[in-house]
């Protein structure tokens, strides 16, 4: 992957001319409670809520340059990824199918098909869901957009060149991993810019196959991703994005889901911010390390705020969403 300075200036041109830079603040109660300065990325406040929306927009013009002959995407998700995919394709004059696994987030599914696309429920989980797209894609009739792909990371990575220079210097910066575009993009700033920031991925206890890899140094896959962070819960780790994340991330840490509740709780009372699951996970590493961090200048990615009502309702009730 070509991971210059230039590429991903390039990538960041792409993205800006669809959408604008998105804000980091510095949110005081955010430090009091943490003993850090800590910088929010809000990527929130995307035209999709998600980060996604940026490496959907520099996949489709590699698609488009490419695969000219693409008349129409497949892909599957657990909801960012498929609205970010239906929203570009639809810019592009292409059209969207998406599979997700059954049961998924009600109010994603809503959001992916007003952006356009069609919606397949196959399968228990996210990883039974992309198997069947790439079974159909086999076809011919649609271009699988994989989870991972060096046109997806470009984009994604220009949230990290906002951040990077928008932001004093940090000294960490916490990233959610479920296929691994959010970290990769990060490291592949960070190394661009020549920073010597530490990059940090945090996953669900219950979803700890990114985890497992990156400390035995191979990949692990495990039998399930129980989370209601659903942009966390992959139990297959993607090869490319391993292969990026285990030389350039400092380390993996897991947080159960009552500290991710916990986390979206705290985003609403100090900074009025909704975080979906994954979006809330970097914050709820950081309280987790705070004695290790204290004093520290801590980057944080609110990487989307796509949670259903149900969800929203039982966490500012004081609980955690079944799994």
């Amino acid at each position: 992957m070509p991971y210059s300075l230039q590429a991903l200036e390039e990538a960041a041109a792409l993205v800006h001319a669809v959408m604008p830079p998105t804000p980091q603040y510095a949110w005081p109660l955010l430090a009091e409670r943490t003993g850090c300065d800590v910088w929010v990325k809000h990527e929130n406040h995307t035209p999709t809520g998600a980060f996604k929306a940026r490496g959907a927009i520099t996949f489709m013009d590699w698609l488009r340059r490419e695969h000219p002959e693409a008349t129409g995407i497949i892909t599957a998700t657990r909801g960012n990824h498929g609205q970010a995919q239906a929203f570009a394709a639809k810019r592009a004059g292409l059209t969207a199918t998406i599979l997700v696994p059954r049961g998924n987030s009600v109010e994603k599914n809503a959001a992916m098909r007003a952006f356009g696309a069609e919606l397949i429920e196959h399968g228990e989980d996210f990883d039974e869901a992309r198997e069947e797209a790439q079974r159909r894609a086999a076809d011919g009739k649609w271009f699988m957009v994989p989870p991972f792909h060096d046109a997806l990371a470009l984009g994604v990575a220009s949230y990290a060149l906002e951040l990077f220079r928008a932001a004093p210097p940090l000294d960490t910066v916490y990233v959610p991993i479920g296929c691994g575009s959010g970290i990769c993009g990060t490291i592949a700033a960070r190394n661009a810019l020549g920073l010597d920031t530490k990059v940090v991925g945090v996953v669900s206890t219950g979803a700890q196959a990114a985890k497992l890899s990156f400390e035995a140094g191979e990949l692990i896959e495990t039998n399930g991703a129980h989370s209601f962070a659903d942009g966390v819960a992959v139990r297959v780790p993607v090869r490319a994005a391993f292969d990026i994340y285990a030389k350039g991330a400092d380390r993996i840490v897991a947080v159960p889901d009552a500290a991710i509740a916990e986390a979206t709780r705290i985003y609403w009372q100090d900074t009025h911010n909704l975080a979906e699951g994954a979006g809330a996970c970097p914050l709820a590493a950081l309280i987790q390390e705070a004695d290790r961090m204290r004093g520290s200048s801590v980057g944080v990615i609110l990487s989307g705020g796509n949670i259903d009502t149900r969800h929203v309702a039982t966490i500012m009730a004081g609980g955690t969403p079944l799994t």
